[in-house]
Formats: C-alpha cells, structure tokens, sequence
C-alpha cells in the first residue's frame, strides 16, 4: 500500500473507529504530511525502514533544529501509524527493534494565581453580560470552567440536557469518546445556568446548545478565547489569558485544597495519573504558605 493511501486510511480510523478530537486528527495529519513531504515522493508503506527514520530524525534535530516536543510528537505519531499498519499486516513495524530515547521536557503549566483568579471572576462586563438577555453568561461560562476543568471545545459540545434538573451534575463529552461527570457546588452557579436553561428552551433554539452565540448556532471555541482576552484586559490582568489557563488554575487550585489528585484526575478527564501529577510541581503558594506556618527558624530560636 501507499503511503498516501495508508495515511488516508489512518486518519479515517482516527475520525471514525477511535472518535479522536478534531484537534487531535489535525495533529496526527500535520505530522504524517511533513514525513511525506521529507520522503520527497511517495512510497509503499513496507519501503519504510528503521534507516529511514534514522535520516528523518536526523533531519530534524540536526539540520531543522526542531525543538523537542516536536519531535517526539512526530515519532509518537509514526510509532502509533506503523504499528497499526503492522498489525493490519500491510508492513512490518519499523520501530520494533527502536525506541529512541528522547529527553521529555516537563514544562509547568499556566495557572491564574488564587489573586487573579478571584478578581477575574468578581469583574463584572456590561457587554459582555449583555451577550444573552438571561445576563451574565459569559460569567457563568468563566466559573463553569474553573469549577470542572473542562477544555473549551467541551464547554462549546455542552447542550442543556447534559446538565441534571438542579445543573448540579454535568455530563461532560471528553476527548476520545470519554464522558465524564463534573459536579456543581456553587449555589450561584447552579441558578445562572437553570436560568440559561430556561432561556434556551423558551427561544427553541433546535441546536440544543447550552451556550450559543448571536445567530443561535452553539458557541465556538475561538469565540471563548477572544471573550476571555477581552475580559481579563478590561479586568486590568497584564498576562494574556486563555481557557486553558482557566482548567490549569481548576486542578491547582483543588491540589492547593488538599483534593487527592486521584479525584483530580477523574474531573480532568486523564486516562493517565502521570498527566495530572504535573500539577504538584505548581503549588507553589501553598508550599510558602505552609513553610511560613512551620517557621522552623522562629520555633528553634523560642528554645
């Protein structure tokens, strides 16, 4: 087979069989096309070898100077192509026998300190606010994200009977066709969704949308990240923030709490609790806050 053809064939079975996200297939394309591109023509699947990975990793630490995370994509993305197309028995895996050891960078993640997260979500927006007659949405948007952790384009796949009558149990649509429940503690919270709700089903709008914008269609994720921006700079917020800032701040802040980070886990949606650990590493405030507790100086001097 081709490795167009078999590249076409791969990203199908992404989309279709395995339901990865949009985002995810884009990637897996992205990638899969600047192996092609560096092939120069195409070829059969089988005419791949381990040389031929050899020369591309090359290509791209050597020559390209990519930077890690990229590369370890790609192989990633290799790794997962030819193993399925070995077991399909249309090659033999070149990566079989090769496991290439690349350094995996751990970079922290964005987070909204407990500061700025509370001034963010005590700012109040006319215009912003005036986005839907029900009020504040794109309030309850912002708080709804930061009290389950979702990801913007599942905020955006949210229609209102995914939420429980009393919206304090929300069935989030995962990545890779896993749902998941988030729970709503917030009293205020829970009455700026049921009237969102309400609002929704006395507009009939068809989509069934939770979130929509203008036209009535549901809510898109750029639409999100443009509001927010313009919420945190009219908040007075000198960092650039984004959705995703918004779950990192999510599972820091329940880390920081004291939450056990196998229930994190479970509210972010991680299929793996190594992903989550990372969050750990970025609980800095509470660690001050508990050395200066401890004061182990001051309580050596008092003997």
């Amino acid at each position: 087979m081709q490795f167009c053809v078999a590249v076409d064939e791969f990203l199908r079975f992404c989309t279709l069989e395995r339901q990865l996200s949009v985002h995810t297939v884009q990637a897996y394309s992205a990638d899969l096309r600047d192996f092609r591109k560096w092939l120069k023509f195409d070829v059969a699947i089988g005419d791949v070898t381990l040389a031929t990975l050899k020369e591309y990793l090359e290509d791209m630490v050597g020559s390209r100077k990519l930077v890690v995370a990229t590369v370890r994509r790609r192989f990633a993305c290799l790794r997962t192509f030819f193993r399925r197309a070995a077991n399909k028995e249309q090659c033999a895996d070149p990566f079989a026998n090769w496991h290439p050891l690349l350094p995996r960078r751990k970079r922290l993640p964005r987070t909204l300190s407990r500061t700025e997260a509370a001034f963010l979500l005590s700012f109040r927006n006319a215009e912003l606010e005036q986005v839907d007659a029900d009020g504040n949405v794109f309030g309850a948007i912002v708080r709804l994200m930061v009290v389950t952790g979702m990801r913007v384009g599942e905020l955006c796949k949210l229609r209102f009977d995914d939420l429980s009558s009393d919206c304090a149990v929300v069935r989030i649509h995962g990545k890779g066709a896993r749902d998941r429940v988030g729970y709503i503690t917030d009293l205020g919270l829970r009455t700026d969704l049921q009237r969102i709700i309400q609002h929704r089903r006395k507009s009939h709008v068809s989509v069934g949308a939770l979130f929509v914008n203008r036209h009535g269609a549901p809510m898109r994720p750029q639409s999100v990240r443009s509001k927010l921006r313009r919420l945190a700079k009219e908040a007075g917020l000198d960092r650039r923030v984004t959705p995703h800032m918004l779950r990192h701040t999510a599972a820091t802040l329940l880390i920081e709490t004291g939450v056990d980070i196998r229930f994190v886990q479970r509210l972010l949606g991680h299929s793996s609790i190594a992903t989550t650990e990372i969050y750990t590493h970025v609980s800095d405030q509470a660690l001050r806050v508990t050395l200066e507790r401890a004061n182990v100086l001051g309580t050596l001097a008092a003997i």
